[in-house]
């Protein structure tokens, strides 16, 4: 079985704690995209971590977690998140594929001055570095962990590199240069650190598929994140699709058997960019207090996400685009303050009401059109049947399923792993 957990949304939906449910019966968990930008919350009975770059299946013995080639390797971050797990009692078996690429301090730096170039414009980045590592890797001259056990390849490389980066830094930024020397330096850290873990991932999956391993992929993000199907440019750099799972961890696109999709009984976001359900002022710092585990606060940033009401319009096409074989549905207890929730069923552009998701032009004169549904006012956590939930509740969730035109398999009603409900 291989099964790819992914995000309907902007991310922050969830998947963290729906990873690290289906990680216990896998025998691998894959990364396969993105970077340390964003991460996922687990709580489990050994503690309560946010991981970044570390796949949720760091949390069990028997699991194999691999950093696939299309992840941006932040390897200090790797190594101190790892280093954070083993605290915690934990030590997982990694492996990071040859191939993926590794992101380096100037792309950090490169970020974090574009983001200022830009001013009032800027894109909401996390100042990882992504941006600039992807912008790398497919100019080519990005730096696959395989090249760090090459000398002569490697100063070839980074003397290129600083060719390149120190005409943007003197001439567009007006910053310091870059010195390749010491970039070769921090490789030949890079290459002590990350050795123990190195691995043709390739092969190691091909032979795990032949011997019929449960393999689980680990998205980040969501769809509405994704760079050609998100609401570009306020997007993220690589593809947050589960078809990008084949490419970013090299598994053939037919063996995926199962692909969950997360969302959320409202939605949130971190960054910049269209957000049609969104809520402001008093009514959305409610709605961020009462949300998550700790409150609607970015595990990467810390920044306070931005919250509104669940998007029927998005979260269809975000499940579509996804070719969603089951729907979660996380943090149905958030809502149990409300005595009325709305959800944004349809757009109003230019005075015509639609329920399909638009290009983002279009998307900045949508209008959300909402629909108000009795809230069911009461704690709900700790119900394991979905059909005990207080009617209001099982409504609320019959509302969107028929609205999404999906069923929804699972609904969580609890941060913790076993806080799930499941749907026949």
């Amino acid at each position: 079985m291989i099964r790819a957990i992914v995000g309907a949304n902007w991310g922050d939906e969830g998947k963290g704690k729906i990873t690290d449910m289906f990680a216990e019966k896998s025998d691998i968990v894959i990364r396969f995209q993105g970077g340390a930008n964003a991460g996922h919350t687990i709580i489990n009975e050994h503690g309560r971590f946010a991981l970044h770059l570390m796949p949720s299946g760091v949390c069990y013995d028997h699991t194999t977690c691999i950093i696939g080639n299309g992840v941006a390797l932040d390897i200090n971050k790797f190594i101190n998140e790892l280093e954070d797990v083993k605290k915690a009692g934990l030590n997982p078996k990694l492996l990071v594929s040859d191939r993926a690429q590794i992101l380096m301090p100037y792309h950090i730096l490169l970020d974090t001055y574009e983001e200022e170039r830009l001013g009032k414009n800027a894109f909401g980045s996390t100042k990882s570095g992504i941006a600039p590592f992807f912008s790398d890797k497919y100019s080519k001259i990005g730096i696959q962990v395989n090249e760090l056990f090459d000398d002569e390849t490697l100063k070839a490389k980074l003397s290129n590199i600083c060719t390149l980066k120190n005409l943007t830094l003197e001439h567009i930024y007006h910053k310091p240069l870059l010195d390749e020397n010491e970039l070769f330096e921090t490789c030949v850290e890079y290459r002590e650190k990350i050795a123990p873990f190195v691995c043709d991932t390739h092969k190691y999956l091909t032979d795990a598929i032949k011997e019929g391993k449960n393999i689980l992929l680990e998205g980040q993000l969501g769809t509405l994140k994704d760079p050609d199907f998100g609401i570009y440019p306020m997007v993220t750099s690589s593809s947050t699709l589960a078809g990008y799972g084949c490419v970013g961890a090299g598994i053939p696109p037919h063996k995926i058997d199962d692909i969950v999709v997360v969302t959320k009984a409202y939605s949130s976001a971190v960054g910049a960019g269209e957000f049609v359900s969104e809520i402001f002022g008093d009514e959305a710092q409610e709605l961020r207090i009462h949300g998550g585990d700790k409150g609607e606060f970015g595990a990467t940033t810390g920044r306070p996400r931005r919250v509104g009401w669940f998007d029927c319009v998005a979260s269809r096409y975000g499940i579509e685009c996804q070719g969603a074989t089951q729907v979660v549905m996380t943090a149905l207890d958030c809502l149990s303050y409300l005595e009325e929730i709305k959800v944004c069923t349809a757009y109003e552009i230019d005075g015509e009401i639609t329920k399909d998701f638009p290009t983002t032009p279009t998307l900045k004169k949508a209008k959300p059109v909402l629909t108000t549904l009795k809230g069911w006012h009461c704690d709900i956590r700790g119900i394991k049947d979905f059909n005990k939930l207080p009617q209001e509740a099982q409504d609320y969730v019959k509302f969107i399923e028929n609205e999404l035109g999906h069923k929804i398999n699972m609904v969580s009603n609890g941060p913790e792993r076993e806080a799930i409900m499941f749907r026949d």
